[in-house]
């Protein structure tokens, strides 16, 4: 079932995330998911784990017709209050998501396959319902700032005791198990440790800077392209030997 936020989880984590330095951060990780995604207005989106709703705030801004599923209710109140109407709300898990094949044009899993029982299913349903492009973020393993979120956690209880980190790496090798070979592209935001600074920031926006595999947070753009395997069938035949022809 994976990890389920409950009262405390959600109202700490919608407290956290007014902090002007998280503000700043999920600020690069919003622009980096807008410039990979390049969503039209009035596509459908998916939010899958869409939290207290600040994505889909960002989504409804950009003029999209949105839907959010989350598996904690606690969550899915706070996120209720702040859409109001203005947004399809849903409870249900990132690995069964009740939407028929091809429902939306673009979904987004940010922060999510972190506390999902299985990865690699709820990347399957994600393309599955999707039809254009899927854009995921994780928290990078690799990163200076994940490497001190797991140390932190050996000492005291976080929310990050339950979480899995990524690289880059080992998301295409999933992705790639699903999809096989399909168009992706990657980028990292939050690279330095004081993006407070207004110069840093700027910097976190270079798209140059963005490429290196190591910013605590990982964005991936891909095109849910199906493969499909083909299958070698024998054919069988006769010949007439008296006239050479051959028949199926």
């Amino acid at each position: 079932m994976g990890y389920v936020f409950d009262f405390h989880d959600a109202a700490s984590y919608d407290k956290w995330l007014q902090k002007p330095a998280n503000k700043l951060a999920f600020s690069l990780e919003t622009n980096l998911m807008i410039n990979m995604l390049k969503p039209e207005q009035g596509r459908m989106v998916l939010d899958i784990g869409c939290g207290t709703g600040a994505g889909l705030l960002e989504y409804l801004e950009m003029g999209l017709q949105v839907t959010g599923i989350d598996p904690s209710p606690y969550m899915l109140d706070i996120a209720a209050s702040k859409v109001k109407n203005r947004a399809d709300l849903h409870r249900g898990f990132a690995e069964r998501l009740p939407f028929d094949d091809n429902s939306f044009h673009y979904a987004s899993l940010i922060t999510t396959l972190e506390f999902v029982e299985d990865p690699g299913k709820a990347l399957e349903e994600a393309f599955r319902v999707t039809k254009d492009r899927v854009f995921i973020g994780v928290l990078n393993r690799y990163a200076l700032k994940s490497f001190q979120r797991r140390v932190k956690g050996i000492f005291t209880s976080t929310i990050f005791n339950h979480a899995q980190f990524f690289s880059i790496w080992e998301l295409k090798q999933i992705i790639k198990m699903i999809l096989g070979d399909i168009p992706l592209s990657w980028g990292t935001v939050c690279q330095f440790p004081f993006s407070s600074y207004r110069f840093v920031s700027m910097l976190e926006r270079n798209r140059i800077i963005q490429k290196c595999p190591f910013g605590t947070f990982v964005g991936m753009m891909v095109i849910p392209v199906p493969s499909y395997k083909t299958t070698l069938l024998s054919v069988k035949c006769c010949v007439n030997h008296s006239t050479g022809v051959a028949r199926g």
